[in-house]
Parts: C-alpha cells; sequence; structure tokens
C-alpha cells in the first residue's frame, strides 16, 4: 500500500504543475488520486506519511537551516521562485490572505518558500522577496545548490523542469509544482492545498480545523 498511495499521490502532484495546472487538477479530481486523498476529499484526509523529510538548506538571511528548525509549529510549505509572474505571488497572497481569516487568538503556521530556481534565487534576492507586505509575516526564503534543491523537491514528490524562453528578457522559466504542503510540528504532512483549494476562506476553516 505504501508503493501504491506513494504513486498516486506523485501522479496527483504532477499534474498541479504551474503550466496547466488546472486542467491537470481537473483531472485528478475526476481519477483514482482524488479517492485516495486528493483535493476532493476532506481536509484531514490528505495526508500521506511519505511526504516531507529532511533537509539542508540556506535561508534568506545566509543561515544554513534543516527541518529540525522549523518543528515545534505548523509550517506551510511552497515551492516557487522569485521570477514567477502570477502563480507564485497569487498563491503567497492566498496565504497571507487565508492566515487573517484565522481566530485572533490562534498563532499563525511559518511559511516556507523554497526556490526551485537556485541560479538566481540567491539568498540576498529571496531577501528582497519576502518583504512584500502583500506576503505572510514572517516568510521564509530557502535556497541551496541545485543538488539540493533537488533533493528536497523529491522528499515532497514535487517536480520542476527549467523552461528555455530565448524571446523574453529572463531568458528562461520553471516549470513547477504549484501545491501547498501543511506540515504539523512534527514536520510530518497534514493535507495539502492544490491551486483548486487557494480559497482564503477554505484555506483558513481547514487550518483551523487541523491546529485549532
Amino acid at each position: 500500500m505504501r508503493i501504491r498511495s506513494t504513486i498516486l499521490l506523485a501522479s496527483f502532484l504532477l499534474a498541479a504543475a504551474c503550466s496547466g495546472a488546472n486542467e491537470g487538477s481537473e483531472t485528478a479530481a475526476s481519477g483514482e488520486t482524488a479517492r485516495a486523498g486528493g483535493p476532493v476529499a476532506g481536509c484531514t484526509s490528505r495526508a500521506y506519511e511519505e511526504i516531507g523529510g529532511p533537509f539542508e538548506l540556506t535561508m534568506h538571511t545566509g543561515e544554513r537551516v534543516t527541518q529540525e528548525d522549523f518543528m515545534g509549529k505548523p509550517s506551510l510549505v511552497y515551492f516557487g521562485f522569485t521570477y514567477c509572474p502570477d502563480v507564485c505571488p497569487g498563491t503567497l497572497v492566498a496565504i497571507n490572505n487565508a492566515y487573517s481569516r484565522l481566530p485572533e487568538d490562534m498563532e499563525r503556521p511559518q511559511t516556507l518558500l523554497i526556490s526551485v530556481d537556485p541560479e538566481r534565487d540567491t539568498p540576498e534576492a529571496l531577501a528582497d522577496y519576502v518583504q512584500s507586505n502583500a506576503f505572510p509575516d514572517g516568510l521564509v526564503g530557502l535556497t541551496g545548490a541545485p543538488e539540493e534543491i533537488e533533493a528536497v523537491a523529491n522528499e515532497f514528490s514535487a517536480a520542476f523542469s527549467r523552461v528555455e524562453t530565448p524571446e523574453s528578457v529572463a531568458e528562461y522559466t520553471m516549470d513547477h509544482t504549484s501545491l501547498i504542503y501543511v506540515m504539523g510540528p512534527d514536520w510530518k504532512l497534514k493535507t495539502f492545498f492544490s491551486e483548486t483549494i487557494t480559497n482564503p476562506d477554505e484555506m483558513a476553516t481547514c487550518l483551523e480545523t487541523t491546529f485549532g
């Protein structure tokens, strides 16, 4: 069952990649993955023990950190990059809006942005990016060597790839899985949000149900 659930989840995560995420999500919602705990299932049923694992990366402050530095409170983990034109900033804004809907006495989760574009996303670039007032307070940017990014992406069954765009100023973009992973204080996956579940009200309700 462990191998089967891993394959099903990986299929859904790949379907939710940055380009064409809506089409992939609709397929997942009507297929076998959804029955295994996909976006149409209950909030607390989207937990997979295979997702999330050890990592060592560089924070936007330049400090080297591991998953242990983020244990002890809930975390929302998102794979993205600073040159992402709309999906990544839109997702971070949705998270911030969800936090604003949580009860005032409920501690907000910590939010981690793991870059899939370490070539451009230096700690300095991330430090500037995470300061946006539209993003969650205390947003942490994480980057590292390419092999470190690949390793942590594998731990989350997250896919990413470089797409050349020679006609643009940026010269390339990154296609990537666009999911929000909700990790518990023990660094175990509790649930996840896809692009079909980024309504701030629904996210806030789920977070309150899970951690409130």
